[in-house]
């Protein structure tokens, strides 16, 4: 008698612990597949953005718009979901605080995917080749060649705060000079007057600025220190819109939309943001 009353309570706490995992599962299906009715029922794609990382994601001050390779490509993101677009500011220091805490739906701003992103949010695939490289004066283009040539305490490194640049001097430079400047496009400019002598940026930054302004040169574009891919950020919970996004990234990619924006923003004049500079 006392058995079987074991026995049928085992059972009941047997059952009552499935019927939890099983509302957990439900509840976990449900808030990822409600990523993009909610978007949808909004009308609205909410995209953080830094605004300060050229030819990526740069906010005129001036007409409050923002330009370049990113922003056309959540423009194009928003009208495959059918949605209006708006861009909400964030930094890099903040980026991925705001990303958690649903600031927006997903952040484009010249991201890099890194495994550390990852543990924490979702990163789409890969879209644009990045890396890590120097933007010096034309006149010492040929003195900072190396990690080495670098490191050392009388160069002057300058970075923007909070993000992977500032990461890979503290952890790759640990004897230079390094000063932390909070506007980042104010930066090459800064390096280019003899205020700093080396910003370490990523490719599409560093090939930007050297291209447009004589007195900057990128000397290892095509040797950088690191190698990666930019991706879309977004929160845990948006599977749904990962997909989507993953699927919207390929057809870009298959129809030459992505190097059109290339072609426009990176290795093209970009004339627009010229005649507004």
């Amino acid at each position: 008698m006392e058995y079987g009353m074991k026995r049928r309570t085992l059972i009941a706490l047997l059952c009552a612990a499935a019927l939890l995992v099983l509302t957990a599962v439900a509840a976990t299906t449900q808030e990822r597949e409600k990523r993009i009715p909610q978007i949808r029922a909004r009308g609205v794609l909410l995209v953080g953005t830094t605004g300060d990382y050229r030819p990526m994601s740069f906010l005129d001050v001036d007409s409050g718009e923002y330009w370049g390779f990113d922003i056309e490509l959540a423009k194009d993101l928003a009208d495959a979901l059918g949605v209006e677009l708006r861009f909400v500011p964030t930094t890099w220091p903040t980026l991925m605080e705001d990303t958690l805490a649903g600031k927006f739906d997903l952040a484009i701003s010249g991201i890099t995917i890194t495994e550390a992103r990852r543990a924490q949010a979702l990163m789409s695939e890969g879209y644009l080749a990045n890396g890590k490289t120097v933007l010096c004066r034309t006149a010492d283009a040929g003195k900072y060649t190396s990690l080495e040539a670098i490191d050392r305490p009388e160069v002057v490194v300058m970075e923007n705060p909070g993000g992977l640049n500032e990461q890979f001097v503290r952890q790759n430079l640990p004897h230079a000079a390094l000063v932390i400047h909070r506007v980042n496009e104010e930066i090459p400019g800064l390096v280019a007057s003899g205020a700093a002598d080396v910003m370490i940026t990523e490719i599409l930054e560093a090939g930007y600025y050297a291209a447009r302004d004589s007195r900057l040169a990128a000397p290892l574009l095509q040797r950088p220190f690191t190698h990666g891919e930019l991706g879309v950020l977004m929160a845990q919970g948006s599977e749904d819109l990962l997909d989507f996004v993953n699927s919207f990234l390929a057809s870009a990619r298959e129809s030459g939309r992505l190097d059109e924006l290339a072609e426009t923003y990176i290795y093209g004049a970009a004339s627009d943001l010229d005649a507004a500079a």
